[in-house]
């Protein structure tokens, strides 16, 4: 350890170097433990008015997290059942939304890292990035008229004879999976990009020779070897989506409350930050378990997805 230390301030130097080190502390304190350490303080006190904290009125208390499950901190054998139910369908919803991008992400990294060449790549790569220059409410809004009742999509799909009136995508929560799948879709795409690109074309090469077809050879030898990155995007997606409330807000219909708008409900309209804050751990410690869960099933550690 020392030596590592050593070495750290002689390549950086040691103003520069302690100048990181203060930088990177502040970083993790300030801006990601102590907010979330509040969070947590918050949720386990008695909602009372910003006057009363810190009094014995604002206690510790688990009534926040006995509503979400019960509806009453004193209730029992019953379920808060729309509460519950948003929280389930939000993790299927963001799980959906990874598997979209998996799907359609992992044949656009491949064919970036290993067929396109030169100037096609770039433009590639530049018509990627550039739609994301957009202000992402833009974004969302102008899924919204693509997909309203009277937008360029419904209207396509009547000229040419698929529907015989327009669909409601929107309240059907169609515009809402394809708005957050576009979203997040690049932090699927670069790092399983990153991944394939570092594999030797020769072992690709290798498996064809030996009589493996085009899946069998994604399934032995690209895959395999793009875990790190599938993991990587997978988490980041499934994370985003989990949390997102622009998004929803502007998107979802009325059957497709996202959790995170509840917790948007709970902080600013009903003036609840003990409930708002409880449901975020909730969101938060879910989000946890699904790195780990990715982590096991892909069988990577924790710093090939920081990679």
């Amino acid at each position: 350890m020392q030596k590592y230390w050593h070495d750290y301030f002689v390549r950086n130097g040691k103003a520069l170097g302690i100048g990181l080190l203060i930088a990177v502390l502040f970083w993790v304190v300030v801006l990601v433990i102590m907010p979330q350490v509040f969070m947590v303080d918050f949720s386990l006190r008695a909602n009372v008015p910003p006057p009363e904290w810190g009094t014995d009125s604002h206690f510790y208390t688990m009534e926040h997290y006995q509503y979400m499950l019960y509806g009453s901190a004193n209730a029992s054998g019953t379920y808060n059942v729309v509460d519950l139910s948003v929280f389930g369908r939000t993790i299927l919803a963001a799980i959906f939304v990874t598997l979209i991008d998996l799907a359609l992400c992992y044949p656009v990294a491949y064919y970036l890292a290993h067929v396109a060449k030169g100037g096609w790549a770039r433009l590639m790569v530049l018509s990627l990035i550039i739609p994301f220059w957009v202000n992402e409410l833009l974004r969302a809004f102008s899924f919204k008229i693509m997909f309203g009742s009277s937008g360029v999509i419904n209207n396509f799909l009547v000229w040419i004879g698929i529907l015989d009136q327009p669909y409601d995508f929107i309240h059907e929560g169609v515009a809402l999976y394809a708005g957050l799948s576009y979203a997040y879709i690049l932090l699927m795409i670069f790092p399983i990009y990153n991944a394939i690109e570092s594999l030797d074309k020769n072992q690709i090469e290798a498996a064809k020779d030996m009589g493996a077809g085009t899946i069998k050879t994604h399934l032995r030898v690209v895959i395999p070897h793009a875990k790190p990155g599938i993991s990587s995007g997978a988490t980041m997606v499934f994370m985003l989506s989990l949390g997102a409330l622009a998004a929803p807000q502007i998107l979802g219909g009325p059957s497709s409350l996202w959790f995170t708008q509840i917790i948007y409900q709970a902080f600013n309209n009903a003036g609840n930050w003990a409930r708002g804050s409880a449901y975020a751990i909730v969101l938060l410690i879910t989000s946890i378990i699904f790195v780990l869960l990715v982590m096991k099933f892909f069988k990577v550690k924790f710093g090939d997805i920081a990679k």
